[in-house]
This record gives structure tokens, sequence and C-alpha cells, in this order.
């Protein structure tokens, strides 16, 4: 789907989805704008937050140092495949990260992303787990930072950045696995997504639009490439907002594996005309942020 085209990614656009945690989304955003190779716009792709939220992206949008958007859809329960679509239809970048608003990246997490990136490939990321310990110290950290050694920390070897050791794994680790994928910590071409219709909307409720959307990338001749000893980000723990490991797409899901399915019928194309009509506001320039 990418063949021919240019290997690295000229621009890259942040998409990094929220649901009233303003607290998380705020140490992502700080995170973001301490980066060594900063993203040419963020897109927060909020699946219905209320107006803490709000408030705090016009805060932030004050000081951030590259346009930060915001992308609302009303609270109608866990409405995932949507609220990414719309941030990646309005997202102007050739590249595309996404990661979720609990994330807080590594200060190259950037850069690390963009030399992974290559044609015919999406990149996926791994994830240092917290505790509630791990978690509340982030939080209360005016500048967070990590290591090997810090208490209520898991998955310790995901906190190691060895970028020689991330490109020897790159080039072992590509192939048409769709296992332990994530949309928390994702490297995308965006024409790829286009291709692929972006997200299947049938996927209400927690779960497996993730996965649905790596198996039809697959079925399109992408393959999956692994990112780890690079692209680091903690995740600040919560509890979970689904019971067990069942979802009510199971079914969905079932369907596109049996199936060599690549585009989904309710996706992406129905937001790209109304973003590009109508560009997400910078909320930099927004009286509020002033």
């Amino acid at each position: 789907m990418s063949g021919g085209a240019a290997l690295h990614p000229a621009s890259v656009s942040v998409v990094v989805t929220t649901y009233n945690w303003p607290e998380a989304l705020e140490k992502v955003l700080q995170g973001l704008a301490r980066q060594t190779r900063l993203p040419d716009e963020v897109i927060v792709a909020d699946d219905g937050s209320g107006e803490s939220t709000r408030q705090l992206l016009q805060r932030v949008a004050r000081d951030f140092p590259v346009p930060l958007r915001h992308s609302w859809i009303p609270d109608e329960g866990f409405r995932a495949a949507l609220s990414r679509n719309r941030g990646i239809a309005a997202a102007s970048g050739d590249y595309l990260i996404m990661m979720d608003g609990d994330m807080v990246p590594h200060p190259r997490f950037i850069s690390d992303h963009l030399a992974a990136a290559r044609p015919g490939m999406f990149v996926q990321g791994m994830r240092v787990l917290t505790n509630e310990e791990g978690r509340d110290r982030l939080l209360a950290a005016t500048r967070p930072q990590w290591s090997f050694f810090d208490a209520g920390i898991k998955r310790r070897r995901h906190t190691l950045r060895v970028p020689l050791l991330a490109r020897v794994w790159g080039r072992l680790s590509r192939g048409s696995s769709v296992e332990a994928i994530k949309t928390c910590n994702q490297g995308w071409w965006r024409r790829d997504l286009l291709a692929l219709n972006g997200f299947d909307e049938r996927f209400q409720g927690w779960g497996r639009e993730d996965k649905d959307l790596a198996v039809r990338a697959v079925h399109a001749g992408l393959q999956r490439k692994s990112l780890r000893f690079a692209g680091l980000a903690v995740h600040l723990y919560h509890h979970e907002r689904h019971d067990g490991e069942s979802s009510p797409n199971d079914h969905l899901l079932a369907q596109t594996l049996r199936n060599p399915t690549v585009r989904n019928s309710v996706g992406l194309d129905r937001h790209v005309e109304e973003f590009h009509r109508r560009p997400l506001v910078d909320l930099r320039s927004s009286p509020a942020a002033s």
C-alpha cells in the first residue's frame, strides 16, 4: 500500500485518545511538548470528556510548542473507533502516531517512531506499566521521568532505550503477527489508514477495534514491525473500563478473521471531507488560551 513512497515521513501528527482524566492527559501533553523532535501537531481525540478536559486543553495551549487541536464527540459510551477516526481525519501529517491519554512519552518517543517508520509497515510500540504507587509519583512530578530501578514500575524491560537493539529487533520482528495489538502506542502512514478506511465504527463498547484494524492491514499486505528498546512510554495505572477479556465486538472481529476484508464499510471516509472543509482550530489561537 505504501510501495514506492518516501522512506521517511516528512511530517507527523500525534493523535491522543482521552476520556475524563485530565490529570493524566496533562502529563502526556507535557511529555509531547518536551520531545527532542516535536510533532507537527497534536490532536486530542476525545470520547466525550466533560468540561474539565476542555479547560485543561485551553490552559495547556497557552504555552504549547505546536498546534494543539481538540476533536470531541458526545459521551454515548465507549466509542474509541469513532473518536480515533475523527482524530485521524483531522490530522495533516503524512505519518500518524496514535497513543492513549494515559501514556507518558519518553523525550525521544517521536524521533524513535520516525526512525522506525518504513513504507509497507505499521509500528507497534510497547508500554511500561505502573501500579498505584508509580502512577501517583508520575502524576505528582513536575517533569515525569522514570527508570529501570524506580518503585511502582512493572515490565521493567520496557524502560530500556537502546537504539542499536531497537534497530536489530525491528528487522527481526517484521511479519504478519497481530498479537498484543494496542493503539496506545502505534505508528501508521496516513495513506495506509485511508486505504483501510480507518477503524470500523461498528465496534462500540470496549475492545477489538484495534485488532480488527491490524488484521485488515495484514490482509492488505502491510507488515507489523515491533518497536522495542525505543519509542518508550509509561502507562499510568487505572481501573479498567471493562470486565474481563470478553468484548461485545468479538463477533465482528471473528468475521474479519474469517474473511480477507481490507476496507470496512463504516469508517474514516465519513469524516475526511468534514475536516477538509473545516479544519480543527489550533487551540493556541483560541481567545480562551490567551
